[in-house]
């Protein structure tokens, strides 16, 4: 059995068809057809039934998948251990954040990061938090920073800092000015642009306002912390954001409340017992001693 087969039968599974496997794998139909038969045959039994239109794996097929997959993120993880190399004058480093680090987060500490490396190359995605626990079970993150939670088995959590919340109001906005905290029936009248339910934030601050026995008024529902910044402080609605990302805009306004939201635990997440490259550990070094101010 050689690597190439396993590469081929994960690419068949994928397609449900010989045709298209091919084509991803820029190989011949024949050559991959015959690949698969010397892989079915070293196995000594069949793998994907052919019978139908589509492609389907068998009981076996199925089973062995799983297996395949986890070879091959194991062999791809040794390829990225021969190519890494000690001094960080090359190597590649695989990121992924929840929207509410990009805004005040992941600037510093990747510019601290890249000025001290500039010869990694940084990939970075922002995605919600299941999307980054199943990124980094699959072997396709190197490092995710989310929020302190259930996670899976597979994954591991390291507490970075803990990050409050406030209500957010542009300058013109009514309430721009007010130093007294508002009450949470207030609250709920006031008129909201919020992240949509698949992130983190947003269902935070719907478990607030279940406590506090309150339905919050969603004019605006969006996927880009950038986009409720720009709305909010040129328009006439509210927020709720860290108070990481007001600080870092003049223009917006933190108002009090009362309850107050509960500060939540920031968390670096990696897969465990993943091999870590030597550029994934120089910026946990660097997050970490970012982080460090962010509890004084």
């Amino acid at each position: 059995m050689l690597l190439r087969h396993i590469r081929y039968f994960l690419a068949v599974a994928e397609h449900r068809n010989f045709t298209r496997a091919a084509e991803a794998l820029h190989v011949s139909q024949p050559t991959l057809s015959q690949q698969i038969r010397q892989l079915e045959d070293a196995l000594r039994t069949q793998l994907l039934d052919r019978s139908g239109r589509n492609v389907q794996l068998t009981d076996a097929g199925a089973a062995w998948m799983r297996y395949a997959k986890l070879a091959l993120q194991d062999l791809d993880a040794g390829v990225r251990a021969i190519h890494d190399v000690g001094e960080l004058s090359r190597g590649n480093l695989r990121l992924a954040v929840t929207p509410t680090f990009t805004a005040y987060l992941v600037g510093p500490a990747i510019d601290r990061f890249y000025s001290q490396h500039p010869g990694i190359a940084i990939d970075i995605q922002e995605i919600t938090q299941d999307q980054i626990e199943a990124q980094l079970a699959d072997d396709r993150l190197d490092a995710g920073i989310a929020f302190e939670s259930s996670h899976s088995a597979e994954i591991d959590s390291e507490p970075l800092f803990r990050e409050t919340l406030s209500l957010v109001v542009g300058g013109g906005h009514a309430r721009a000015k007010r130093r007294k905290p508002l009450s949470a029936q207030d609250f709920a009248n006031e008129r909201l642009v919020l992240l949509n339910k698949a992130f983190a934030t947003r269902r935070y601050i719907d478990e607030y306002c279940s406590r506090n026995q309150i339905r919050p008024q969603v004019a605006i529902e969006v996927s880009s912390i950038s986009a409720i910044v720009e709305i909010v402080r040129r328009g006439q609605l509210a927020t709720v954001l860290p108070d990481g990302v007001a600080r870092g805009h003049t223009e917006l306004h933190p108002v009090l409340l009362d309850p107050p939201l509960p500060a939540r635990t920031a968390v670096l997440l990696q897969r465990k017992d993943a091999y870590r490259t030597a550029a994934t550990k120089a910026f946990v070094q660097v997050l970490r001693e970012l982080t460090e101010n962010f509890q004084r």
